[in-house]
């Protein structure tokens, strides 16, 4: 099981494999640190023979996901996952519910209750749930449909 939500997409390619990987070089700026900059082209990455690790280059939501992806001749796969920057802000995120429940359950000052579990156990669905969950769905959704507008592809699915 993940801790950080992970996705993975299939889609069939309209066009041919090389026409669709000539089209995502075009739009792709080389890098091999994938920091985002306000370029002209659609993604920083690398692409290989067939194979791809792309990042939105615009700074926006859709910043904070990693497409790796591989090309066949008439499908394609697409993982979508968090950034490893944002990752460790995440953790570091979902680290303070613990670090609340320990000051509370070692604190001297008053009895420990109970009902800190509840309390601990919601943060921690709260925050993966609601927070992390959703802007990732929402990040990822840009970032997907951008990736499809570039290779001009259709019909994607869940795998």
């Amino acid at each position: 099981m993940n801790l950080l939500p992970i996705q993975n997409y299939e889609f069939d390619l309209i066009d041919s494999q090389t026409e669709t990987l000539e089209r995502l070089t075009r739009r792709t700026e080389s890098s091999d640190k994938q920091k985002s900059r306000i370029i002209g082209k659609s993604f920083i990455g690398n692409v290989y023979q067939n194979t791809f690790n792309l990042r939105p280059s615009n700074i926006d939501k859709s910043t904070i996901c990693t497409l790796e992806g591989v090309l066949h001749d008439t499908k394609g796969e697409v993982k979508v996952e968090i950034n490893k920057t944002i990752k460790v802000f995440f953790y570091f995120f979902l680290c303070l519910p613990f670090v609340s429940f320990f000051l509370q359950l070692f604190s001297s000052q008053e009895k420990f209750n109970p009902v800190f579990i509840l309390v601990f156990i919601g943060q921690l669905l709260v925050i993966r749930y609601l927070f992390i969950g959703l802007f990732f769905k929402m990040s990822s959704r840009i970032a997907v449909a951008k990736l499809l507008d570039v290779l001009d592809a259709e019909k994607i699915r869940k795998k």
